[in-house]
């Protein structure tokens, strides 16, 4: 493999690295959102 050819590569693995920690961490926050939600349904609230 060319040196040449390392970067297009190296910037590929970055991008879909970075893109996979953004859905999880949304994935995460709709997760926390959602049992948010069924605790205050259920009455117990944070404040």
């Amino acid at each position: 493999m060319a040196p040449a050819e390392a970067r297009p590569g190296l910037l590929r693995r970055l991008g879909w690295l970075v893109l996979i920690w953004a859905a999880s961490v949304a994935a995460l926050g709709v997760v926390a959102l959602v049992l948010r939600g069924i605790l205050t349904l259920a009455g117990l609230k944070s404040h």
